[in-house]
């Protein structure tokens, strides 16, 4: 079966699907960022942060366009997908706006912040044991039994064409607003899992910025994508590992692969401790709460991973800030000291 590739046509679709739900979120300039990697005047570097969409992730992007596709053909049945929460409120607040009934299956660990929100707008919530789930896979047991008793439409929270062109759409925001004022992108540095933020992004900012070497970041840990790049094929995990709960997909998905090996310049590793201390600077000097998943990407920029040649902007994508409040407080109280403070 040949593999559909999302399209810049896709994206730009998807966005009259996604307006009428939901506004841009911020592209935030960070001067303390600049001055912090030593920048030239007239470099600049934006955050562009999904902490201020209503479910507090991206991930309402995709959630939003796949099941406005969905809704002519799926009738009264509801739909259904596993998720580590940010996909999971990102469906329901979907779900609320075409009104259809949401059913996910969520890790018994996921952040409190992040059921609160998938409840919130109205979705049913299932949980299983993630420390096992690499041995029993109940995860994905769980939903497909769902899919099955209740006639749900499963989404998945990645690898979907829609799901990518959905997220898309964020980058098609980030291209139109530094185009209006006459930017240009040397680096665009984002987080990068089973891949539905980063193809999607990857294909706007190409498009957008041809000459923008767009880099991916991952736990050290969980780095699924950089030995699939190394071994030119999709490489499956099979227990990833890290305090990113948002990036332990065990591989890249099926949709996502093509796009992300033919547009992104590589990929770069973090270990935990970095992106602790990240979350602690983004929070010092921007007062952002973010949750790991989001901050990994700035702690790439800090720790010096990428190299930052060129003339042009660097922009940086938050993913999201759905963390408990106790656990932030505990993983920003690092004794280490940064290199870069």
């Amino acid at each position: 079966m040949t593999t559909y590739i999302t399209t810049m046509d896709d994206v730009r679709a998807a966005e009259k699907m996604i307006r009428p739900h939901v506004s841009p979120a911020p592209l935030i300039r960070s001067y303390a960022l600049e001055k912090e990697l030593g920048l030239p005047a007239g470099r600049c570097v934006w955050i562009k942060d999904y902490g201020w969409t209503p479910v507090g992730s991206f991930k309402l992007l995709g959630a939003l366009n796949w099941l406005g596709h969905q809704v002519k053909t799926l009738g009264q049945r509801p739909v259904t997908a596993h998720s580590s929460g940010n996909f999971a409120a990102g469906l329901a607040y979907a779900g609320m706006c075409f009104q259809r009934r949401v059913i996910i299956v969520m890790p018994e660990t996921a952040p409190q912040v992040k059921f609160e929100r998938t409840q919130s707008y109205g979705a049913e919530i299932h949980t299983y044991d993630v420390a096992r789930d690499h041995q029993t896979g109940e995860r994905d047991r769980l939903t497909q039994e769902i899919a099955g008793q209740q006639g749900a439409q499963q989404a998945s929270p990645y690898d979907d064409p829609h799901v990518i062109a959905g997220n898309g759409v964020g980058g098609l925001e980030i291209v139109r607003q530094l185009q209006q004022q006459d930017r240009e992108i040397s680096q665009f540095v984002c987080p990068v899992s089973g891949g539905g933020l980063m193809a999607g992004h990857a294909l706007a900012i190409a498009a957008g910025f041809p000459q923008a070497k767009i880099v991916g970041v991952e736990p050290d840990q969980a780095a699924d994508f950089r030995q699939s790049l190394v071994a030119g094929q999709r490489i499956r995990i099979e227990k990833p590992t890290s305090i990113c709960d948002g990036l332990l997909s065990y591989d890249v998905g099926e949709h996502n692969w093509p796009i992300l090996q033919r547009l992104l310049a590589g990929s770069v590793t973090v270990p935990d401790l970095e992106t602790r201390l990240a979350m602690k600077w983004l929070y010092e000097h921007h007062g952002l709460r973010t949750e790991p998943s989001g901050a990994i990407s700035t702690a790439a920029l800090l720790t010096g991973q990428i190299k930052l040649d060129g003339q042009g902007d660097i922009v940086v994508v938050l993913s999201g800030r759905n963390v408990d409040e106790v656990q932030f407080r505990n993983w920003i109280d690092v004794a280490v000291e940064p290199a870069y403070v």
